[in-house]
Parts: C-alpha cells; structure tokens; sequence
C-alpha cells in the first residue's frame, strides 16, 4: 500500500510538469515563436493559452508593440556643403516574428545593426539636400522619403517601418554663432534703411505740409484782405450816405467817436478853449463862438493903444 502510493505521488507529480511544460501564455502585447530542436515549427499571434510538446519544444517571445530606435546625435554635410548636427529616431513594428528571428534573432541585435542602417539612410538623404529643405522647407517630405526606404529596405527582416523623425537639424555652435551674427548685421542694416526711407518720406510729407500751410495761410491773407477791403468800403459807403442825409448828425457822431477814443481815463489834453475838437462842449449844435483872434504881441480889446516910435 505504501509502495502504491509512493507511485501514485511520482505519477502525479510528473503529470503536474509535463502539464506545467507544455502549456504556455501569450500576452497581448508579445507574439511567440515555437522551436522544435532548434527548428521553429509554429507562430503564435493570438494571445491565450496554448500547447507545445514538453522537453523538446521551447517558445521564443518577441514584441509585437511599436519599438524605438534612437540615432544618436551625428554630423552631417548638406548638399550646399553646410554641417549640420542630425538627431533622429525610427518607429518599426515586427509584423513576421519568423523571418525576424532566422534573421536578425532579437531586438538587440536589430536595433545595433538598423541604427548604423538608418545613419547611412541619414547621410545620404541629408546629402541630398540642401539646409533650407532639411530645415524648414522639405522637412516632412524628406522624413517620409526616409521611411519609404528604410521601410522597403527592412522587409526583409519581417520589420515594418512606422514612422522616421528628425528631432533636430541644428548648425555647429560656431556655425550657428556665426550665422546669428550675420543675420544680426543684415537685420541691422535692413533696419537703417528702412528708417532712412521713413525719414526721408517724413521730411518729404512735411515739406509739402508746410508748403501747402503757406499756400493756405497766404490765399487766407489775400481773402481776409479782400474783405477786409471790401468791409472798408462798404463802412465808408455807409458814412458817407449817412452824411449825405445828415451832415449835423454825422459830425456829432464822429465827434463823440473821437473823445471815445482821445480821452481815456487819467487823460490830460492841452488846448485852447475855442479849439474845434471840444466845439460839442461849448455848444451842442457844434458852432464855433466868435472870438476875437489876438496875436501875440497885440494890444487886448479896449486897451490904450501904445505910443508909436515917432511919438515920443
């Protein structure tokens, strides 16, 4: 009974690992390979459980998400000789996990022998072009043009090529140094001409607002001349139509206007009492009194006359 049980334990346990041996999970994001002797008899894709022959077949895994190749930053020569500093990365997906192995074997491999692939590709795709399309013009036709081929070239090795990016297309520090002071200088002097054309067209504007200011001033004092002119005439139309109705009147008028104007306040005049500017002020019909006109050296009215020379 003892001997029967021991068997049955042994029994057990070798089913439990050949059961354990020849089953195997495939997660979603591997696929398996199952070699027999060194031979691969199948291709698993499908995630799940599966079955192999224990002991004598084994599962090789292989990723099937998108992997990244990294470039490392190299030097490279435009077509119009300029340098540039390249930094780029590859997007590659294993779709034919069989030829992959029987041709490269894993992903280490791969990515040591397609990194020198995709700088050769690099080189020669940079080479034939010049900085402006590498940098802003043909970019993305040029990443493309680069995965195309690297695409087509990388078959061979159950790989599909996802996507090619060029990180950075930068000039050497002392190229850029250089570069940034040239553009410096041409900035600076595109500056100065256009402020030399902008002072040039600011004196320009202002010459002809100065002319067309004297132009206005000048037609402005010739029509303020002109009615000016006119005002005066008509002013001594109307003072002399005035006169002509009423002489009297008129004279008063201009009278009263002249000591408006003769006699401001605190003003002192100096003349003789039958002087005609004050002629209102002794009469107000403005006539003169008769006076006896006395000139100098003359005897006063009603005087004794003076002894002549022959009467002594």
């Amino acid at each position: 009974m003892r001997f029967s049980g021991v068997l049955l334990a042994v029994a057990a346990l070798v089913v439990l690992v050949l059961g354990y041996t020849s089953l195997f999970e495939v997660y979603q994001t591997r696929q398996a390979l199952v070699v027999r002797l060194g031979q691969p008899v199948a291709v698993i894709t499908e995630p799940g459980l599966h079955v192999k022959w224990p002991f004598i077949e084994s599962v090789i895994y292989i990723d099937k998400r998108i992997l990244d190749l990294e470039n490392p930053t190299q030097e490279m020569t435009a077509l119009d000789q300029r340098r540039l500093l390249v930094d780029a990365f590859a997007r590659y997906r294993i779709d034919q996990p069989l030829k992959f192995y029987q041709t490269v074997g894993t992903i280490q491999n791969a990515n040591s022998q397609f990194s020198a692939l995709l700088n050769a590709k690099l080189r020669k795709i940079i080479g034939e072009s010049t900085l402006i399309q590498v940098v802003r013009d043909e970019r993305a036709q040029l990443m493309k043009k680069i995965r195309d081929q690297l695409d087509l070239e990388w078959k061979i090795y159950g790989i599909n090529v996802v996507d090619v990016r060029i990180r950075r297309a930068d000039l050497p520090k002392a190229v850029s140094d250089s570069v940034d002071e040239r553009m410096k200088a041409e900035r600076q002097r595109e500056a100065r001409e256009l402020r030399a054309q902008g002072d040039q067209l600011g004196q320009e504007i202002r010459a002809k607002a100065d002319r067309e200011s004297t132009v206005i001033i000048a037609e402005a004092t010739s029509k303020g001349e002109q009615t000016r002119g006119q005002g005066d005439a008509e002013r001594n139309r109307i003072f002399a139509d005035a006169y002509g109705r009423d002489a009297d009147f008129f004279s008063f008028y201009r009278s009263m206007q002249a000591y408006e104007t003769g006699l401001p306040k605190d003003t002192r005049m100096l003349l003789t009492p039958d002087s005609e500017f004050f002629r209102y002020f002794g009469d107000p019909s403005g006539k003169l009194r008769d006076h006896p006109v006395v000139r100098p050296g003359a005897p006063s009215p009603g005087a004794a006359p003076m002894p002549s020379s022959t009467q002594r």
